[in-house]
């Protein structure tokens, strides 16, 4: 049965070598319920507006499977939230969504798939120091990427929420035929 491990939202705003300044990657999980409106969990942020955030990109989903692959590779563990993702699933392949899927998270948070995320500077600074030489083109690459979504119907979730796919858009794309990469 797919499930939500985690809902997470931002710990601290960083400071980050971008254009921007500061950077909102830093995500962790929260406890309880939490609620998801219609621009995401309550309470995060996202410091650069114009590529975070917004309708389209309410929430970023990411694999417990997919983390795993990279504690591996990287050699250290990778919490929830490490990713910059709002939501850390387990037993649903994110990366296999398509374009206009929609899920169900608990009894009454329902999200869309809307497109794959796009990794940049920040979080290759984020993951691999002050200049994450190599990490956009190192996770594009494995294309374990997760998907941005787009919060149809609000309410509130929390960790050990059931996920279920309860619309497959036919012939629609997945987020990886869609994704170009650096």
């Amino acid at each position: 049965m797919p499930r939500l491990l985690a809902v997470c939202a931002v710990r601290q705003l960083r400071p980050d070598a971008g254009a921007v300044g500061v950077t909102a990657i830093d995500k962790g999980p929260v406890d309880g319920a939490v609620r998801i409106g219609a621009y995401g969990v309550y309470a995060d942020v996202q410091a650069d507006r114009k590529h975070h955030g917004g309708l389209d990109k309410a929430l970023y989903a990411y694999a417990a499977e997919d983390a795993a692959y990279w504690e591996r590779e990287l050699g250290r563990p990778l919490p929830p939230g490490f990713f910059g993702e709002n939501l850390r699933t387990e037993g649903i392949d994110v990366n296999a969504a398509l374009i206009g899927e929609r899920w169900r998270i608990g009894d009454r948070v329902e999200v869309e798939v809307t497109m794959p995320r796009t990794p940049c500077q920040t979080f290759a600074r984020w993951v691999g120091g002050d200049d994450g030489r190599g990490w956009v083109r190192r996770f594009s690459d494995e294309r374990r990427l997760g998907p941005y979504l787009r919060v149809v119907a609000t309410g509130r979730t929390r960790a050990g929420d059931e996920i279920s796919v309860i619309h497959r858009p036919a012939g629609a794309p997945t987020i990886l035929d869609l994704y170009r990469g650096p």
